[in-house]
């Protein structure tokens, strides 16, 4: 009953982290968990941005470098680094972040519209922008993020 009235009063909670030297955001109903870096076991053929797969209490997780993902430079995993776990879809996969920052409470209304200069790519990836005295946060689109293929796991 609570989501209801906060989805009434258009209020998100949303998960941010730093990815690179930027900071992004998620919705937090998609996390369900945020664990330390655990090294993945590389597949062959998969995604240069695709970094394997771990073994989440007997589940199979495919981990994605978000960095290299959104086009920035791809992270090299250290124990500082965090995995979020987040489920897409019917798809639970790790998101390889540098830090989570923190869990904000915003009205929808402060999210600003992506800029027209920004690439489609950009534009496919982010929801929006949320300007705050401190940061600029992007709010990623995290159902995007994922290849058609991944999302439907294994269909083409």
């Amino acid at each position: 009953m609570a989501e209801t009235q906060i989805a009434d009063f258009g209020l998100r909670e949303l998960v941010t982290f730093r990815v690179g030297q930027q900071d992004f955001c998620i919705d937090i109903m998609m996390v369900r968990e945020i664990r330390g870096w655990t090294p993945a076991t590389i597949l062959p053929h998969a995604p240069p941005f695709v970094l394997g797969v771990i073994n989440l209490r007997g589940s199979i997780v495919p981990i994605v470098d978000l960095s290299a993902r959104l086009g920035l430079r791809p992270s090299e995993p250290d124990d500082r680094h965090v995995i979020v776990i987040a489920v897409v879809g019917t798809q639970t996969v790790g998101f390889l972040v540098n830090a989570v920052a923190d869990i904000i409470g915003i009205n929808q209304s402060e999210v600003q519209p992506t800029p027209d200069v920004a690439s489609d790519a950009t534009r496919a990836f982010i929801e929006g922008v949320i300007v705050t005295e401190e940061r600029m946060l992007r709010v990623i689109d995290i159902k995007t993020v994922l290849p058609k293929s991944m999302e439907t796991a294994e269909a083409g």
